[in-house]
């Protein structure tokens, strides 16, 4: 009895950081709301420089779940500068806390409020987020043949005449390397030999055509790419098998003692401008993190086993970089629930806000 209600506690640790990150939304939400009202006769730069602030916020508090709450240790290798920059972010897919990966790295440069992603179609469709998203300079692609470039390219442009700072965040793989999907592998591989492409076997066969337009559309405004491999300690049996990446939930319960991230960042100057020979860099990019995942699974000396090779550094993240926003969301939050008005608000917020949202996507984005 008593092991089952250790176990149960244990087990409803992500309950307390969904609750808080669910809780505020609304509150967040009324809040961009407002300021989007009062700016729309300015200029866009304004609007983006405010919106950024109210990002940081809110992804700030995210990351004291993440970061603080669950004690993780982050350990980062390569060359991520210290100053912010616009650049396009391409990093290995494994599970959901592949986008926290991105904030943890952005807020070590004072930059996570210029996160944008390039996301999945269907992802449009979530409650509050999937419509702020959009608003925030978000993406939303459809695979193969339903690709809107032309939308892409569009968006970006808008952006970046703008002068809106971009950390735009791109999963070249198109979905998550899961070891209990081999046939999702087993095609990945399929089409690499198809392609005369080099086989890989810790990553997926990475498709160009979001990289090439995203790096295409802003040359002229971006200063680098970041190429991230993210391995995430533990992940890996007795056998030496992949297991699957922890999922949010199970980040939040700390069953991940450790990520490992390497950064290489790279010059505008060093890819190639057209879409075929970008093709081939992308890949070669994506052997190289093969090599490095390889290596860090398989290795068969246990003192180069789970470490990625060259320098590191054991980053913790300052509780001043995020305890802040996690007390001001919360208490604007409760301040809120505490009058009869403020609840009807806060309901109806999550109601038309939603289905306000879901029209929104459904005809813009």
């Amino acid at each position: 009895m008593l092991l089952s209600l250790v176990l149960h506690t244990y087990s409803m640790r992500y309950v307390l950081p969904a609750a808080v990150m669910m809780g505020t939304a609304p509150t967040y939400m009324l809040a961009w709301g407002a300021w989007r009202l009062l700016s729309a006769l300015l200029p866009a730069r304004f609007y983006h420089q405010v919106d950024d602030r109210l990002y940081t916020i809110y992804q700030s508090m995210v990351l004291f779940f993440f970061e603080n709450y669950t004690g993780v240790q982050i350990i980062l290798y390569g060359d991520l500068p210290k100053t912010k920059e616009n650049v396009v972010y391409i990093s290995n897919h494994q599970c959901t806390v592949d986008w926290i990966i991105a904030d943890m790295l952005a807020i070590r440069q004072n930059a996570i409020g210029h996160i944008r992603y390039v996301l999945k179609d269907g992802l449009k469709w979530l409650p509050l987020y999937g419509w702020y998203f959009y608003q925030h300079g978000g993406i939303y692609v459809k695979r193969s043949a339903k690709f809107d470039e032309k939308k892409m390219r569009s968006n970006l442009q808008a952006q970046t005449k703008a002068e809106t700072p971009m950390y735009l965040v791109i999963f070249p793989e198109g979905t998550r390397y899961n070891p209990e999907l081999p046939k999702v592998i087993a095609d990945s591989q399929s089409y690499a030999k198809k392609e005369e492409l080099a086989v890989l076997k810790q990553v997926l066969t990475p498709r160009v055509k979001a990289t090439y337009i995203a790096v295409d559309s802003m040359k002229d405004y971006l200063d680098a790419v970041y190429d991230v491999t993210v391995a995430y300690e533990g992940t890996v049996d007795l056998k030496g098998q992949r297991k699957v990446a922890p999922s949010m939930t199970d980040f939040l319960c700390k069953e991940c003692p450790r990520i490992h991230i390497h950064v290489d960042r790279i010059d505008l100057k060093d890819i190639p401008k057209e879409q075929m020979y970008m093709r081939r860099w992308l890949h070669e990019r994506f052997e190289i993190k093969d090599k490095l995942l390889i290596e860090f699974y398989d290795a068969k000396d246990s003192k180069r086993r789970n470490k990625f090779p060259g320098k590191c550094v054991h980053s913790k993240l300052s509780l001043k970089k995020t305890l802040p926003s996690l007390l001001f969301l919360t208490g604007l939050t409760a301040s809120m629930l505490m009058t009869e008005t403020g609840r009807k608000l806060y309901v109806k917020t999550w109601i038309y806000g939603t289905l306000f949202g879901c029209l929104w996507v459904s005809v813009i984005a």
